[in-house]
């Protein structure tokens, strides 16, 4: 692999004034240091350049919304398409991994280019997906499939009622989001499809009553939250109407057109290969791969910003049988990005056992001084915060990211590249300069950070800081890192043991369709 720069994406050069013209100084609205984030800045500001060619539209799923297969669910999370074909076009590649995969983006582009491609997911909603488009694009035969839909459809409109045992899975979160109608159509189709016995139609028909839950629903996504509509007779702060409830039948069959009507287009899209999908963290999932083994990751993790992904997709998950406790196991094995997330630093040995990689990676975290400068200031100032728990949630988030950093130093073969896609974020006026801590992570394993290109426009801060704070707009960025040559920086022993985080439920036979790869002790279900 030649690890060129992509042309178009590379902005005009810019002079060292215009470059540090586009960084606004350090400072500390609450009176703190800043002398180890000025440090970062000064490392990398010949290095931050604003590229005119990155847009929203092209580092986030909106380039998705109408294309065949990924249309099918509404999923913000990701990038589009188009960045990865242009990131794969200017990088030639033999092999692509994703590390975050989300629904499959990365990976399935890659494949349908006939590259080795892998992604690692631990979100079952996002599992379920990929799952589903990649068995469109390489062989499900449409007539049984519109076979199949159409004794569905006739099933959900039969007056039979199905057994109490396949009503909805409700969690609490879940409770009353469905008209009464809608909760026994729901039931029918959980029965019609746990008696489906085909590995390549279950799962598509598993995944297209997923994902018309919402629409069907008295609930909305919006950013990190489930907003309920006032019909669902919750008793709720403001009184919010989402439209019209779709019924059931209407969506699906509606959902399933359009599955049908993608299959030639997924085929000559995607339909040369099959990624290799693993279902899990990534936290335990790469270290399983081989030294060297790839050209190029592609990825987008988790931000720092406070999501929980476990709430915005819960009606998802209860329909893949995830309970209470489920619910818990999984948020607590995601990458830490929550005030629910707990500490992960004694299990990661325990999952590691001796390992000079970890033992790297930890000492990268406690050694990078704009993280703890940050933290500093907000444990002075944590009467005043919001939620106390966004320390722990920082401290966390970095201290897992320089796990998979390391882990990628190895992963990836002399003279191949990560992109990644990531957010800074600001928690009570500090700005946590994300892509500048990242960068020094990867620089002491193994990578040269070429450069961080910035979007023109930011993000703001939300509403309640910018009132206290002021507005100040926040780096939105892709960082280019190049494995210098030589051999894996890092490496460690095999573990000692593997396991889950917590202890756990088999997950249900649907839930992870049997093409994806698993761990011998799932670390989710």
């Amino acid at each position: 692999m030649t690890s060129t720069i992509p042309h178009h994406l590379i902005p005009p050069a810019l002079s060292e004034t215009a470059a540090a013209a586009c960084l606004p100084a350090v400072a500390s609205p609450n009176g703190g240091r800043t002398a180890a984030r000025r440090d970062l800045q000064q490392r990398f500001q010949d290095r931050l350049q604003v590229n005119p060619a990155l847009t929203r539209r092209l580092v986030s799923y909106q380039a998705n919304r109408a294309l065949p297969g990924f249309r099918w669910l509404k999923y913000k999370e990701g990038f589009s398409r188009e960045l990865v074909e242009l990131l794969i076009d200017h990088t030639n590649p033999q092999s692509v991994l994703d590390p975050f995969s989300g629904i499959g983006t990365a990976p399935i582009t890659a494949a349908g280019r006939g590259l080795h491609a892998t992604g690692i997911e631990i979100m079952p909603v996002g599992v379920l997906t990929s799952q589903a488009i990649a068995h469109a694009a390489n062989g499900i035969d449409p007539n049984a499939l519109q076979r199949a839909a159409t004794e569905m459809l006739n099933r959900i409109d039969s007056a039979k009622n199905a057994p109490h045992e396949y009503a909805f899975p409700h969690v609490p979160i879940t409770a009353a989001a469905f008209p009464p109608d809608v909760e026994a159509d729901l039931a029918k189709a959980r029965e019609y499809i746990a008696k489906i016995n085909d590995e390549t139609l279950s799962p598509l028909l598993n995944f297209a009553c997923m994902s018309v839950l919402e629409s069907v629903s008295y609930t909305r996504k919006d950013g990190q939250y489930l907003r309920w509509d006032y019909r669902s007779g919750r008793q709720l702060r403001a009184r919010v109407h989402k439209g019209p409830i779709l019924k059931f039948p209407d969506a699906l069959c509606s959902r399933f057109s359009e599955i049908i009507d993608d299959l030639e287009p997924l085929k000559s899209l995607y339909g040369k290969g099959r990624p290799q999908f693993i279902a899990g963290s990534s936290l335990e999932q790469l270290r399983r791969l081989p030294n060297n083994s790839f050209d190029l990751a592609i990825t987008s993790p988790p931000y720092a910003n406070r999501y929980d992904y476990t709430r915005t997709y819960a009606l998802e998950l209860a329909w893949l049988n995830y309970d209470r406790p489920a619910f818990t196991a999984l948020r607590q094995n995601m990458l830490s990005a929550t005030v629910e997330n707990k500490s992960k630093r004694q299990w990661l040995p325990e999952i590691y056992g001796a390992s000079p990689l970890l033992d790297a990676a930890v000492n990268m975290y406690d050694n990078q001084p704009a993280i703890h400068e940050i933290a500093a200031i907000l444990k002075e100032r944590h009467q005043e915060l919001g939620n106390p728990q966004v320390i722990r949630l920082l401290e966390g988030y970095f201290l897992e990211m320089a796990v998979v950093i390391a882990e990628l130093g190895r992963i990836i073969r002399p003279h191949g590249a990560v992109f990644m896609v990531n957010d800074n974020v600001q928690y009570h006026g500090e700005e946590v300069p994300v892509d500048l801590i990242l960068s020094a992570f990867a620089e002491q394993s193994g990578f040269k950070c070429q450069r961080i290109w910035v979007l023109p426009r930011g993000k703001g801060n939300s509403s309640q800081q910018m009132g206290r704070f002021g507005r100040r707009e926040l780096r939105k960025c892709v960082y280019q890192w190049e494995r210098t040559s030589g051999t894996p920086h890092l490496s460690h022993q095999p573990p000692i043991r593997s396991g889950p985080l917590f202890r756990h439920r088999h997950r249900p036979h649907h839930a992870f369709p049997p093409t994806w790869i698993t761990p011998p002790s799932c670390p989710i279900c």
